[in-house]
């Protein structure tokens, strides 16, 4: 990490780190005391609590680097979003997408009950990971053995949200590269699927159980198509704590779940269509540089977040000089080291949020033989991506 980033990373990192442990904390005995008398209770009050520090990273986005989100959807489905449970679907372009997420749930209004199906390592994460553990995110292990029940018992404990909650999940299963995408090519080639060009083939198995389990309790599918303009440089979590714009497209479309087919195997073919779909819009993006045959709607940028960070800011600030002054922390060798190590292990944790969320350090493809041998069985990663 260079000087000049750490200099703004690591303020930022302590500001974050700090106040998440709170929110962790409070997550914790609100889980122990609140939850065993109320579930429904427990749910509201974490979704204010989960909220607090959801909007830091909000703040990141809107204020501090001032990225830029623009959205093509219809009225309608602006207006119904954050009023209605939803499964949103969303290629994964960057780095950043889960924040996009978070961005357009905060305008909508329901972000502390914005959820995902995320990989079992994210949950691991201090402070964001378990935040997300106690908000009730879904984590798998990327084996569809053992996930499909995790998966089935998680969807069913949401029947009972007691507010408007979005559940993204990332079908391509991985953040999209351009390796990857050869992997895709080679496997579509010698299966006979349509080529992508934009996107990752879809793994169908939890889309297909998703749908089975949410159809009768969530009346619609989000299908999420974001994008970056030739003009603007791919945003990256580097990037927003160095303050650097980025521009972001969001294609956004409203599917009735009701309208989707019954069967399993229908259903995995309609999910695979849509991405077919998506493919040749993300083609045309890429030709005029917008969705320009939807309307453009501003999201603005709340001051929500911003009042959020400045009252951390000063809690923390305030909370720390007390904490000196009392403790003369400063005033000897030990207390220097210490400060020492806390700042040196914040730097780490930056360094390993970073990380985890850059997608060249997302888990990599199998690549598949464009030709199966004579009487040889498909490779691995044609069966990964059936699931």
């Amino acid at each position: 990490m260079e000087i000049a980033a750490a200099a703004v990373i690591v303020p930022l990192g302590i500001l974050f780190f700090l106040s998440g442990l709170v929110v962790n904390l409070i997550q914790a005995v609100c889980f122990v005391l609140v939850r065993p008398l109320s579930k429904n209770l427990y749910r509201r009050i974490n979704r204010q609590v989960a909220e607090l520090l959801w909007l830091e990273l909000v703040w990141l986005v809107d204020w501090w680097a001032g990225v830029k989100i623009q959205v093509f959807t219809d009225s309608e489905t602006l207006r119904l979003m954050g009023k209605e449970h939803a499964l949103v679907i969303c290629n994964h372009k960057s780095d950043i997408d889960w924040l996009v997420g978070w961005v357009l749930a905060q305008r909508s209004g329901c972000l502390g009950s914005a959820l995902a199906v995320m990989k079992k390592s994210s949950k691991f994460l201090p402070v964001i990971g378990w935040s997300m553990w106690f908000s009730e995110y879904l984590f798998l292990e990327r084996n569809w053995a053992k996930d499909e029940s995790t998966l089935k018992l998680g969807l069913q404990r949401l029947r009972d949200f007691p507010r408007a909650f979005w559940l993204a999940l990332f079908v391509e299963g991985t953040r999209f590269t351009q390796a990857k995408l050869l992997a895709a090519q080679e496997y579509a080639a010698s299966t006979g699927l349509p080529i992508p060009r934009n996107v990752l083939i879809p793994r169908t198995k939890g889309f297909v159980s998703a749908v089975r389990q949410m159809r009768s309790f969530v009346p619609a599918i989000y299908d999420v198509t974001v994008a970056i303009p030739k003009s603007s440089p791919a945003p990256t979590m580097l990037r927003l704590f160095k303050g650097q714009p980025s521009v972001m497209h969001v294609h956004l479309k409203r599917h009735l779940m009701q309208e989707l087919p019954e069967t399993d195997d229908a259903v995995a073919q309609w999910c695979k269509d849509l991405f077919v779909a998506k493919d040749a819009l993300l083609d045309k993006h890429l030709a005029d540089d917008t969705f320009s045959k939807s309307e453009l709607h501003d999201t603005g940028r709340p001051r929500k977040s911003l009042l959020v960070v400045t009252a951390w800011g000063c809690l923390i600030i305030l909370g720390t000089l007390k904490f000196l002054q009392w403790s003369s922390l400063l005033s000897s060798k030990k207390g220097i080291g210490f400060s020492a190590l806390t700042l040196g292990l914040v730097t780490v944790l930056m360094q390993i949020l970073i990380r985890f969320t850059q997608s060249e350090r997302s888990t990599p493809a199998k690549v598949a033989p464009s030709k199966p041998r004579n009487g040889e069985e498909p490779s691995k990663m044609i069966q990964d991506n059936k699931q």
